[in-house]
């Protein structure tokens, strides 16, 4: 174009045309390889998105596989096998990736990735497929055999998922536009530039989470087709409540494990007698409760399905129990009530689901038959608990409890938290503190000591307020001889929770100096 006889400005001007025309090309070529790594790009976002999703579904599974064990367990181990697979061949991929990345100064740079050099020299050499290559291969052999096998082990899932499994990631030659057989990662690899490679592995990757989300929706779209075929139903017997008295008689309904107003058996018998009511449903049961005791509900439904009769044994049982003459009163705690603390009550009558209760110092709290007594004014020493309640047939029961009315047990001087005789250093005395506690009492109690009087031998009395050595006490205490004894004696206390209780007299503690 610029030769022959041409004038210079004739050669000038088809030089700038060839000049345009190359600037042409490779701005044309530099959008392409921007178009694929934008394609890249929203491939990658597309991924983490199908990754949370089949992160919730397996979330899901294991919630299910541990509240029904024997119906999840099966499916979710087909699930954990897929998802490893899934994850493993990803990670693969990923590593391969980082790896054709390497020494890239700007991964997103992705006019300057028009070379294939990179893989090209890993995975083709002098025309032949190298080790990587053959790895890169078995990899994906690997994860399409083990996700095809891991379908095909479930009855319920079609098997036409293992198949599309298959399609997507199989391995062997393929056809170019000439038609003849060309290795599939040389048809699919070799000679692209970087960019255009990059892409393609992100679409293995997006492939990969698209399998697996189609995978585990039919591993579930399965088990559920499966529940709804008759053979999987549990008859359930439903009471109108959960004991009956011995004379009446037992109402309740036998229904299905998955409720449908439109359902009705071709047959219902129960305790050897046909039953015909059947509501929105449910087997509407009516028959004499029977003796006092254990009675067994026994018998079958019968569905036609198909050419078929599907039968579903009914099977349980329920309690007759005799009309309760008594109420059932214990302490939550043991069987005497403390003056000075609250003490918990439960009260209640068999059968009844709400009673009437009263005595000095006693109040409800608002669970069901949950009351607290104090009895720190009552003078007595008993208290009569009074309790009433209407049995379901209208009728009245009633009786009464009494209950020994005890004081707080004697409590048990303390330093630095030990009683009776204590050994401890001067200076450890100085600074311990003097407490009361009540050894071997049921109720979680705090006292908190107001005063003591503290006695060195030789040395008067002092008196200290509070819980702690005063200046005077700790003056007597330094005149102490290695090895005499000290004693906190007349020890005031009083409880937290209610101040105006009187204890009984404290026991004092003696104290043996070690130096």
């Amino acid at each position: 174009m610029a030769g022959g006889k041409l004038s210079p400005r004739q050669k000038m001007i088809n030089l700038m045309y060839l000049v345009f025309i190359a600037m042409m090309a490779l701005n044309m070529s530099k959008e392409v390889l921007s178009a694929f790594g934008l394609m890249n790009e929203k491939l990658v976002d597309s991924n983490q998105i199908a990754t949370e999703r089949n992160t919730a579904f397996m979330a899901g599974l294991a919630e299910k596989a541990s509240e029904q064990p024997e119906k999840y367990t099966p499916l979710k181990e087909k699930a954990d096998k897929i998802s490893q697979l899934s994850n493993e061949f990803n990670a693969y991929i990923d590593q391969v990736k980082t790896e054709i990345l390497e020494g890239t100064d700007d991964p997103k740079d992705y006019e300057t990735m028009d070379k294939s050099v990179t893989l090209d020299e890993k995975w083709f050499e002098g025309g032949n497929k190298t080790a990587a290559a053959n790895e890169f291969v078995e990899k994906v052999n690997t994860y399409r055999d083990g996700v095809a096998s891991a379908i095909r082990e479930v009855k319920e899932v079609d098997a036409a998922v293992a198949n599309d499994v298959e399609k997507t990631f199989a391995t062997g030659e393929v056809k170019n536009r000439d038609g003849r057989p060309v290795d599939w990662l040389k048809y699919n690899f070799e000679g692209f530039p970087m960019v255009a490679s990059i892409t393609k592995l992100t679409q293995m990757q997006a492939d990969v989470k698209t399998t697996e989300s189609k995978v585990l929706s039919a591993l579930l779209a399965g088990q559920q087709a499966s529940e709804l075929s008759f053979s999987n139903y549990e008859a359930i017997v439903v009471p109108d409540k959960t004991a009956f008295f011995s004379g009446e008689t037992f109402k309740g309904r036998v229904v299905l494990g998955r409720f449908d107003a439109t359902l009705k058996p071709t047959k219902v018998e129960v305790n050897g007698k046909e039953q015909t009511k059947v509501e929105n449903g449910q087997i509407m049961l009516e028959f004499p409760a029977g003796n006092v005791g254990e009675q067994d509900v026994k018998g079958e439904l019968q569905f036609k399905e198909g050419d078929s009769t599907v039968t579903i044994p009914i099977k349980s049982s329920y309690a007759v129990i005799p009309k309760p003459n008594s109420a059932v009163i214990a302490a939550d705690k043991m069987n005497v009530v403390y003056r000075g603390v609250s003490n918990p009550m439960t009260i209640s009558i068999p059968g009844v689901p709400a009673v009437n209760a009263s005595a000095p110092g006693l109040k409800k709290l608002g669970g069901a038959g949950k009351y607290v007594m104090d009895v720190t004014t009552v003078k007595a020493r008993e208290v009569n608990i009074q309790v009433s309640g209407k049995l379901p047939n209208g009728s009245t029961v009633s009786d009464s409890k009494k209950f020994r009315i005890k004081d707080i047990p004697r409590p048990v001087g303390t330093v630095r938290g030990e009683d009776g005789s204590v050994k401890m250093p001067r200076n450890g005395l100085e600074i311990a503190s003097v407490g009361a506690i009540l050894p071997d009492f049921d109720f979680d109690i705090k006292l908190k000591v107001t005063g003591f009087k503290f006695k060195v031998e030789g040395q008067p009395t002092v008196s200290v307020n509070g819980g702690r050595l005063n200046s005077q006490a700790v003056a007597a205490l330094r005149k102490a001889k290695r090895g005499s004894t000290v004693q906190i004696i007349d020890i005031n206390a009083q409880l937290t929770t209610n101040s105006g209780y009187k204890l009984k007299k404290i026991s004092p503690v003696i104290v043996e100096l070690t130096n």
